[in-house]
């Protein structure tokens, strides 16, 4: 019994101890010569940011199947990815029917011309019969009115007669008239209509002409071109998951509308990222760029910063990443080797800083939504806020500290230095390496 209660009296003993021991090594201040440090420094300092983005066209057309009515059979297609000239045939329809529609309408044309020159050799021909009407017309009234004014020497009845005749001559002069301004007006109204569809036949012809020229679909500038799927492979329904759908090809039925094609330019790149909120204020308009692009590993782009977004983009609601990013627009020499949709790694030379206090980047923790850093004081560590006025890729830009002072690099309250979870997002082109 007593062998056993000095057993439990030793364990307990060891218990306490490690407790003690334990305790110790948790709220004991650190000791200097455990915790890596470096010193507060003045000097100049080139601000770097560095992001990943991705390579788009700076100009890019569609070629979209034209409003002819009807379906169209493609006879020609360019390749996917094959360079073409501005003016190159991509695209090119079967033109039977609309070389149809267009030998039909020159027919209509010719036969409306036709029909003109009938009706004006018609007008020209009642335009004389009327004239020699009117002529003879007017000489009968010409000669009543002689017989009348002789009257005086002829008997009444005889007079009578005159006048009557007169009276008769003139009536078929005013009808004649009439009936020739009548003449005239139908010669003209009939010649309008013959006109209009003259008209209408010449339209047809031009509308007929342009279809056959844009049966014919070309490159508005250099570029290369890229194929789209065929929607209506499928007889126009969705595409089910797993299945991928074939580009256009020769002997596809195409609707009008239907965009066939892609005409990239690539004399002209632009690049489209996101930086931090923190890198936000080390990039302006007009900063160069130097671009590593993932599919040409040595090749090296440069460029600059067009524009800069004002307002942090949205982050979606499922995003684990809380950080506010900004949208970033750079444009980018061409190179014919590049293709829209690759990734690169952006290299921003941002402004230069002189004559400002910085430490390493590692030396900065985030402390409960506090910017903190460790001082050296004594054997001990003391936390303390600062503000940071930019950031690099491996330091840090501060106020509020003195030159030479001592800072941790690693957090000395947590065991082994560990980073708290919550301290400050790595480098982009550490996390783009990873």
């Amino acid at each position: 019994m007593k062998a056993r209660r000095l057993a439990i009296a030793v364990v307990a003993v060891v218990l306490l101890g490690g407790g003690l021991a334990f305790a110790w090594t948790r709220l004991a201040p650190a000791k200097a010569r455990h915790i890596p440090t470096a010193r507060v420094q003045r000097g100049r300092v080139e601000v770097t940011v560095y992001t990943i983005g991705e390579l788009r066209a700076g100009r890019a057309a569609q070629l979209i199947a034209p409003p002819i009515g009807g379906n169209l059979t493609i006879v020609k297609i360019a390749p996917s990815g094959e360079l073409a000239k501005a003016n190159d045939v991509i695209v090119e329809f079967d033109p039977a029917e609309q070389s149809f529609a267009l030998e039909q309408a020159r027919s209509d044309l010719g036969q409306a011309e036709q029909e003109i020159v009938k009706a004006d050799a018609a007008a020209a021909v009642q335009i004389a019969q009327d004239d020699v009407a009117l002529l003879h017309a007017k000489y009968d009234v010409r000669r009543a009115e002689l017989d009348a004014s002789g009257n005086e020497l002829e008997g009444a009845i005889k007079a009578k007669q005159n006048l009557l005749l007169l009276d008769e001559a003139r009536q078929r002069l005013a009808q004649l008239e009439k009936d020739v301004q009548s003449h005239r007006e139908t010669t003209r109204a009939s010649g309008n209509v013959l006109k209009e569809k003259r008209a209408k036949a010449a339209l047809a012809v031009q509308v007929a002409e342009r279809n056959i020229a844009s049966l014919q679909m070309r490159a508005p500038f250099d570029g290369f071109v890229v194929s789209r799927q065929n929607t209506d492979a499928l007889g126009g329904f969705c595409c089910p998951p797993g299945i991928t759908l074939p580009d256009y090809r020769v002997g596809d039925s195409v609707g009008s509308g239907r965009t066939l094609m892609d005409v990239i330019d690539t004399s002209s790149i632009e690049v489209s990222a996101r930086v931090s909120e923190q890198d936000r204020a080390n990039v302006s308009a007009g900063l160069p760029i130097e671009l590593a692009v993932d599919t040409l590993p040595d090749a090296k782009l440069h460029g600059s910063v067009r524009t800069v977004s004002g307002v942090a983009s949205r982050q979606m609601w499922w995003a684990s990443d809380s950080t506010k990013k900004f949208d970033v627009i750079f444009d980018v020499a061409g190179d014919p080797r590049v293709r829209p949709g690759a990734t690169a790694q952006i290299k921003i030379a941002g402004p230069a800083l002189e004559n400002v206090l910085y430490i390493p980047r590692q030396a900065v923790f985030d402390n409960a939504g506090r910017t903190t850093v460790y001082v050296k004081s004594g054997d001990t560590f003391d936390s303390r806020d600062v503000k940071i006025k930019a950031w690099t890729e491996s330091l840090a830009v501060i106020e509020s500290l003195e030159p030479g002072i001592e800072v941790a690099l690693v957090n000395p309250s947590t065991p082994s230095g560990a980073r708290p979870k919550n301290a400050p997002p790595a480098p982009a082109s550490q996390r783009a390496s990873r």
